[in-house]
Parts: C-alpha cells; sequence; structure tokens
C-alpha cells in the first residue's frame, strides 16, 4: 500500500519524505489556502521530493477545469491533475484521460461515485472515510464495498483512502486491500511511535551506558 502525506507544506513533505516511506502527496484549496503560498511553486517543491502530487482544478466550469487541468500537468511530470466528483468533473476527467493526463477523483462518498469515476478513466478515486464517519456513516465501510467491486470489475483505477483521522484507518485500508492512503501530518507522525517501543530503546540506552568500554 502506498502512503501519501496530505498538506500543503513542504517542510512537512521533505521531513517524511527522509524517512524512505513516503510515495506521494495529496493537496486541496484549503490546505493551500492555509499555507499562504504560491500554489504552483508548492506543487513545484513538492515534486522534488516525492513522485505523485495531486493539484486540485478550481474553475467552476467544465471547459475551465479542463484548461487548468492541462496547465497543472505542463508544470511537472509528477503532477495528478485533482477532479471534483461531479457531472462536469467526470467530463473533464474523461477529455484528461484521453490526452493521458493523470487524474485523481476527489470528494467520493459513494460506491456509484467511484464506479463512475473509473469507467471516466480516473488514475486515482479518493473516498473520503473521516467525513462520513462525522455524519455517522462507516468510512471504512465505504472501502470495503469498493474494494469488492474492484475485485470483480479489475478497474486499473487505484483506490485511495482519504480523509483519515488515526492511525487505525490506515491499518484498516491495508486489510481491506486499498491501494493508497493519503493521511495529515499529525497523524502521520504517530505511525512510527509506540510506548513498548519507547520504553524497551530507553531500557537498552540506559544499560549500554553500564557496559564497561
Amino acid at each position: 500500500m502506498k502512503l501519501f502525506l496530505d498538506t500543503a507544506n513542504v517542510a512537512q513533505v521533505a521531513e517524511v519524505a527522509r524517512w524512505g516511506v513516503l510515495d506521494g502527496v495529496t493537496t486541496n484549496p484549503s490546505l493551500v489556502a492555509k499555507e499562504g503560498k504560491d500554489f504552483k511553486a508548492v506543487v513545484l517543491e513538492m515534486c522534488q521530493h516525492v513522485p505523485c502530487v495531486s493539484a486540485q482544478v478550481t474553475a467552476p466550469d467544465v471547459e475551465g477545469m479542463k484548461r487548468q487541468g492541462e496547465e497543472y500537468a505542463s508544470w511537472h511530470k509528477h503532477v495528478v491533475v485533482k477532479v471534483p466528483m461531479t457531472v462536469g468533473g467526470l467530463e473533464v476527467v474523461k477529455y484528461l484521460s484521453g490526452k493521458k493526463i493523470k487524474t485523481n477523483v476527489t470528494l467520493v462518498f459513494s460506491v456509484a461515485q467511484a464506479i463512475l469515476a473509473a469507467k471516466a478513466g480516473a488514475t486515482i478515486i479518493s473516498p473520503f472515510v473521516g467525513r462520513l464517519d462525522d455524519i455517522g456513516e462507516d468510512g471504512m465501510g465505504l472501502i470495503k464495498e469498493i474494494m469488492e467491486v474492484w475485485q470483480h470489475s479489475k478497474f486499473a483505477t487505484e483506490v485511495l483512502v482519504a480523509s483519515t483521522r488515526h492511525p487505525r484507518h490506515i491499518v484498516d485500508a491495508g486489510k481491506l486491500g486499498a491501494h493508497i492512503c493519503t493521511i495529515p501530518y499529525e497523524v502521520f507522525v504517530k505511525l512510527p511511535k509506540h510506548t513498548l517501543t519507547d520504553n524497551g530503546y530507553k531500557k537498552f540506552q540506559e544499560d549500554w551506558g553500564k557496559v564497561k568500554k
């Protein structure tokens, strides 16, 4: 399973990339606005650290999204164009896939939407598990259903588990066979941690200090 970082903070990407485990980055307009930096510059910097950076189109119309998608793809070979799961978005994905431009369909909340995005030619789809949990639905249940459909349909589209809120989401995504998880920085830095590891390492260091050298 690939691990992506969900952020627009280049320093966070550089830090986690140094661990040797980071496969990509997802951004969105909210994350970019939070950083207050030039969008293109941020995307290009991230492309130096990972081989896959999702950059989201923001135009309100189909033709505008098509133009943005082509522009973003021209910035760097690592850019994947992120497109919203709307009827217009499907048209944009079909158009971009015809031009061999990689796409990530975002804001997927149902199996039907996942199927349509895959049929349109999406490289990646992003179901949002945390937001479903927030309204009392079963986010990981959606991933289970999508992966069952993918087993039978053999779609080439990769399933990216988005809106992850805690390490268990990543474990469950792996158990269900999801291809990618995108993870907020605050959750990603929890993944290597365990109290028993910390205590054991501390004890080893203390005991080593007692060894005659």
